[in-house]
């Protein structure tokens, strides 16, 4: 699992994520879901190599297996908390986001639908 916390999330945000994904990853081809947002479909969007984004159709939250890895975000790292800074809430989430990252048996049974292990298979 690779992740970013950033101020604000843009094309130029986005494209700094996808050069750290493939500095992490260089010798792998990696396939990469992603949702409609804008910085998701810019034109302006560096691509890299290694890369190919992978767009969700539109208003289908329920096939983004990212909405299972935020649901157990808040479930774990945020049940009943209340923050004084944001700081605090980023704190909180780099610690959950380290945590999942470590269980890649855990991430995997969120994540690893069906149609995303298809997609795997057929561009290998």
């Amino acid at each position: 699992m690779d992740w970013m916390i950033c101020k604000e999330m843009n094309t130029e945000r986005m494209s700094c994520f996808l050069e750290q994904v493939r500095s992490a990853h260089p010798e792998e081809f990696i396939l990469m879901v992603v949702d409609g947002a804008s910085s998701h479909k810019s034109k302006e969007l560096c691509c890299l190599e290694n890369i190919r984004l992978v767009p969700l159709p539109p208003y289908s939250p329920e096939l983004n297996p990212q909405e299972h890895v935020w649901d157990e975000l808040r479930e774990k790292e945020f049940p009943n908390r209340v923050f004084n800074e944001v700081s605090a809430v980023e704190r909180q989430l780099e610690k959950g986001l380290t945590r999942m990252s470590d269980d890649t048996f855990g991430l995997r049974s969120l994540t690893a639908w069906p149609w995303i292990i298809s997609l795997t298979l057929k561009a290998n």
